[in-house]
């Protein structure tokens, strides 16, 4: 089975396709589709733990992916090489340090491997404009390839 099967992928661009017949595909995205149209203003949150450089978990226990960027994986089975696991270990200590305990604004704009996909804001700054500008993250679109953490192709 492909690892995209049988899982729901919704973006900020638009529903993503349900690969499953049972209904729950449907259902998901119908939620938040509602979430989506609301408009409804930036939650706060309390950050409880920083997984990597762009992921992080709630007191409430959601998941947060940081929207627009990418971080270096921290993971032999995720990263390309072992410069981008040295880049994403750096990451993680520097945004744990940093963010632990403190308490964000989050504009969800969707989901993606069972994570909220948000913008947010720390002392009234954008994280992820903070965390490109500090070195710790590299923009990233939507559906265009991973930044390269390993300087084999250009940025």
């Amino acid at each position: 089975m492909a690892w995209h099967q049988g899982r729901t992928r919704a973006t900020a661009h638009g529903m993503g396709k349900a690969a499953r017949g049972d209904g729950r595909g449907l259902r998901r995205a119908a939620g938040l589709a509602a979430l989506l149209l609301t408009g409804a203003a930036p939650d706060r949150g309390r950050i409880a733990y920083v997984i990597d450089g762009d992921t992080f978990r709630l007191t409430s226990g959601e998941r947060i992916r940081i929207a627009g960027i990418d971080a270096p994986e921290t993971q032999q089975g995720q990263a390309k090489c072992a410069r981008e696991i040295a880049a994403g270990l750096t990451a993680t200590a520097t945004v744990r340090k940093l963010l632990t305990g403190q308490t964000v604004q989050i504009e969800r704009v969707g989901r993606s491997y069972r994570r909220t996909v948000a913008r947010v804001s720390w002392n009234g700054r954008d994280l992820g404009d903070e965390l490109v500008r500090s070195g710790i993250a590299r923009w990233w679109r939507n559906h265009s390839p991973k930044p390269d953490w390993c300087g084999t192709r250009r940025r």
